[in-house]
């Protein structure tokens, strides 16, 4: 749904950068359009086993690498040995753009060139643990987005999961990055609000959260 008045964009942290509303309605509903067809394959979207035995409340599909906790891989080797969708040229163009615009740099996404991404799918339940992206050999940005329905989005510090933190409500259509001092800070998403997304979008309920890193690998 959207604000009554206007969500002014964040600074969280040095590196940190929320910008609410930065993707249109109608790119929402390509990119929903999208994930649905990744999610479908040639490596099925799946909830993610951790090493302890625990599945993951969050159901994840990957393009470029696949990640399974907590490594990388070109085959999904814990779902089927398949190889994952390539990461299409407009998807790096795409976290090039956000680069620049949550820095307010022209220049920032220049040599920003993601070869993964993560798109998480979030129903009414789902949560995500305080954790930091660190499986990957490279500390360029994370650029997130988020369609759907609305979360509460913890960003912390880079030091432990307790606190400090701060506490976010993410809409559909917002960005957050966070890179330089803050890259491998903790984060999590601890509650979704269901009912929250325009129906419009094309999504009959739930939280898509696109994340691209640079995985640093060959």
């Amino acid at each position: 749904m959207s604000a009554l008045f206007p969500r002014p964009r964040l600074q969280v942290a040095p590196g940190a950068v929320h910008v609410p509303g930065w993707l249109s309605p109608d790119r929402q509903r390509e990119l929903v359009q999208a994930c649905r067809a990744w999610a479908a394959g040639p490596v099925a979207m799946r909830a993610a086993r951790l090493p302890g035995g625990q599945v993951m409340s969050v159901r994840t599909v990957c393009l470029g690498w696949h990640w399974q906790p907590y490594r990388y891989s070109r085959t999904a080797d814990d779902a089927g040995g398949g190889r994952v969708a390539d990461l299409p040229g407009w998807m790096v163009r795409m976290g090039r753009a956000a680069l620049a615009d949550a820095y307010a740099d022209p220049a920032a996404g220049d040599d920003y060139t993601p070869d993964a991404a993560l798109i998480n799918f979030y129903d009414a339940t789902a949560r995500m643990g305080m954790h930091q992206d660190k499986d990957e050999r490279s500390d360029a940005p994370v650029v997130s987005i988020s369609i759907g329905d609305s979360c509460l989005f913890r960003f912390g510090n880079t030091a432990g999961r307790g606190r400090p933190y701060t506490d976010i409500e993410l809409a559909s259509g917002d960005l957050f990055v966070f890179g330089g001092p803050s890259r491998f800070a903790y984060h999590g998403v601890p509650k979704v609000y269901p009912g929250t997304a325009d129906p419009a979008l094309g999504l009959t309920g739930g939280r898509l959260n696109i994340t691209m890193r640079v995985t640093g690998m060959t």
